[in-house]
């Protein structure tokens, strides 16, 4: 082909055509996905867009090489003109402005340009993802794709995809084929960048299809696939110009642009990719195995053999063998059709119109109610909240334990001296010589002390706790579980949908309760196993919310208080061990004085209720009342059985109780034994027994005194004896009344 300034106006003409239709499929696809909501179509968009500049900068480059092509002939008829001309005279390279502009362009325009196209592919796809996270961030876990929108019509936005798929690899077949020339070669990278635009129209085209399978998650796979592609392109744009700058370059030679991606070229030109695979079999050969008549014929029914083996896949995806540990379903177009089928081969219709899901449902899988990727220790101490690890795991609200009757009554007199000094305050700041006056509304008040049953602390407290599920599917139940929910992945989770679902529904029914458990029941369970009434309740919303999940097991390998407490339940069981100490004490004690008042300490318990229904009997029917006096008859033989201090006591009370009796009937006796001699004499009896007083009394008297004694009456006889000293057995001796 002749190289002159109408082969370069006709690849100027090309580029401008491929610049139409560059500009055609991106604002059609910008257009439609900003007018019917479609995000994928607005991504798809920018791939087109930014390739615009490749076709401006072609545009430009093969203009400037017309222009140089005509200044070049203007120099050949020049010179023919001037035969003459001098061999001093200035070189083409030196006085063409054509060509200079034309070297600078290659040297600066192409790579700029090459570099900005990288760079906002980049930028682009940086800024999409940034946004693709951001919706990852905010969306809930109901609805997946809030703020990623899905077409309403499919048929048009196929229809669009499809027709632009085929017209952009077209043109870039036609392009390709053009710059196998050497004036046209820098063609290449605009037919690359438009067999990128046909990749991408394809890619949203299937996208669009899949989703009429009710395959909602195609659409954002296949933005992000978009995404990685033009990352791709533009790394190799990169690499590109890197390498450019370190390849030697030939006099006369059009530099290869950066935008010129050979990956691309090769899908632009696809019979180069044959070509390249017959110079590698001949190589591997060593001789020329492509003009082989066996080599021919393959090529020759290349496509028969793959009709006839995509053929047997079709017939071989009629049949799917399901394992006797597996159940399966056949899905028509994602809908269940049929019975669960199990350990026998399932025949249906060929791929993609029917398939087989399996699942294993013997396989037990774990349900983490908190963080599991940690460590658990053999003996949990407790950590502080400086552990990273306790920071890291899930905290649940439980019960507070209620307080005894002690400490309520004890909080209660706090509150109510708090209440009281509270009120006298206000009383205080009321002003003064106004009976009752509030205080002023912006002088601060003070504050009132929240009430033991209306604060959140006295009615629950935190404590940490890794709980794990294990499940499977139950007998019978694959579709329930099928239909429960899907296996759709959550972005930037390792989660799937169903598990999520599952994960909530087992997070409420924990959190719930373990609200109403106090927390020493919860740390320290009694009776029936904390874990099989978990369990259990957790199993029953499962089945009410019919997921098909059978709980095999549920376990909790990581338990403690809120770490802020830890150090405090420490504290509390050194307080609790100190307490039960001393009420063992007490018991010691209460024990050892019982059985030395009664005997043994049942005894005691016997005798006390015995008391109590004296009182209650003696309250009720009196002292003297026939039950009270059987009642105190039984407490006093209970107390003498004992053989101890009550006894003892009773046995004294007795023999004092016969003693002053004794004495009582001696004083009776004397005193009716003298009433005989009192009867025969009177006064001789009372004179005798005055005397028996005088004798007994004025013996131990050292001065004596007689006053007005009858003379003729009474017969004194008187000794003065002065008192012998030491022992005097005269002085216990009874004298006669009458002396001597």
């Amino acid at each position: 082909m002749r190289v002159d300034h109408f082969a370069y106006q006709q690849a100027t003409r090309v580029a401008g055509f491929g610049l139409l239709l560059q500009l055609a499929i991106g604002l059609t696809l910008l257009l439609f996905g900003l007018l019917g909501r479609d995000s994928t179509l607005v991504i798809g968009s920018f791939y087109p867009l930014v390739g615009l500049l490749v076709w401006i900068v072609l545009i430009i480059v093969f203009q400037q090489h017309r222009l140089e092509r005509l200044e070049a002939l203007e120099e050949d008829e020049l010179r023919e003109a001037r035969p003459d001309a001098s061999i001093f005279e200035a070189s083409r390279e030196e006085t063409g402005i054509a060509a200079r502009r034309l070297r600078k362009m290659h040297k600066w325009i192409v790579p700029t340009a090459s570099l900005a196209t990288a760079g906002l592919l980049v930028l682009l796809s940086i800024m999409t993802f940034v946004w693709f996270g951001r919706l990852d961030d905010e969306m809930s876990t109901v609805n997946l794709d809030a703020g990623f929108e899905i077409g309403k019509s499919p048929g048009w936005q196929i229809a669009i995809c499809l027709g632009f798929a085929v017209i952009a690899f077209i043109f870039s077949r036609f392009v390709a084929g053009m710059s196998k020339q050497p004036a046209w070669q820098n063609l290449r990278g605009g037919a690359g960048f438009m067999v990128g635009n046909a990749l991408v129209c394809l890619a949203i085209a299937i996208g669009v299809i899949l989703t009429l399978f009710d395959n909602t998650g195609a659409m954002r796979v296949v933005s992000q696939i978009i995404l990685v592609f033009m990352l791709a392109v533009a790394a190799e744009t990169v690499l590109n110009f890197i390498l450019n700058l370190y390849r030697p370059r030939r006099g006369g030679e059009v530099p290869r642009p950066a935008f010129d991606s050979r990956v691309l070229s090769l899908l632009a030109a696809p019979d180069s990719i044959v070509r390249s695979i017959n110079e590698a079999v001949n190589y591997q050969f060593g001789f020329d195995i492509t003009s082989s008549w066996g080599y021919q014929l393959l090529i020759r029914s290349f496509a028969w053999l793959a009709v006839f083996a995509v053929v047997a896949l079709l017939a071989l995806s009629t049949l799917v063998v399901v394992e006797p540990d597996q159940q399966g379903v056949r899905l028509r177009f994602g809908k269940i059709v049929g019975d669960v089928r199990q350990g026998e081969a399932v025949w249906k219709l060929p791929w993609p119109i029917e398939t087989v899901e399996t699942y294993d449902v013997g396989l037990v899988q774990e349900l983490f109610i908190g963080p599991s990727a940690l460590d658990y220790p053999e003996v949990n101490r407790w950590q502080s909240s400086d552990d990273d690890s306790v920071r890291a795991r899930k905290s649940f609200l439980v019960a507070a334990q209620p307080m005894s009757e002690t400490v309520r009554k004890a909080v209660e007199g706090i509150e109510a001296t708090e209440r009281f000094d509270d009120a006298m305050t206000d009383a205080d700041e009321a002003e003064p010589g106004i009976p009752g006056a509030e205080p002023a509304p912006d002088s601060p008040r003070p504050r009132k002390a929240a009430s033991s049953q209306d604060s959140l602390g006295s009615r629950f407290a935190l404590v940490n706790a890794d709980i794990v599920i294990r499940w499977r599917v139950k007998a019978g139940q694959l579709v329930e579980f099928l239909n429960f929910s899907s296996d759709a992945k959550i972005p930037r989770s390792l989660m799937n949908m169903r598990e999520k679902a599952l994960y909530t529904i087992a997070l409420r029914e924990v959190s719930q309760f373990l609200a109403r458990e106090p927390m020493d029941d919860v740390l320290s369970p009694k009776g029936e196993s904390l874990l099989a009434r978990l369990q259990g309740r957790v199993q029953d919303a499962f089945d009410r919310y019919g997921t098909g999940v059978e709980v095999v097991s549920l376990v909790i390998p990581f338990l403690q208080p809120a770490p802020a407490a830890a150090g405090s339940f420490e504290d509390m069981s050194i307080e609790l061990q100190n307490a039960r100490k001393i009420i063992e004490e007490a018991r010691r004690q209460a024990a050892v004085t019982m059985a030395s008042l009664v005997g043994d300490s049942e005894s005691a318990d016997e005798i006390t209720e015995l008391i109590a229904k004296l009182r209650e009997t003696e309250k009720g029917e009196g002292t003297e009342s026939e039950d009270a006096k059987a009642l105190r008859a039984e407490i006093e033989d209970k107390l003498i059985r004992g053989n101890a201090q009550a006894a003892t006591l009773i046995s004294m009370a007795r023999a004092r109780r016969w003693e002053i009796v004794t004495e009582a009937q001696e004083e009776t006796a004397e005193v009716r034994g003298q009433a005989t001699a009192y009867r025969a004499a009177p006064e001789l009896f009372r004179q005798r027994l005055i005397m028996d007083v005088f004798a007994s009394t004025l013996n131990s008297v050292r001065m004596k005194y007689v006053l007005g004694p009858d003379t003729e009456r009474v017969n004194m006889g008187i000794e003065m004896r002065e008192p012998d000293v030491g022992f005097n057995i005269q002085e216990y001796i009874n004298t006669d009344s009458g002396g001597s």
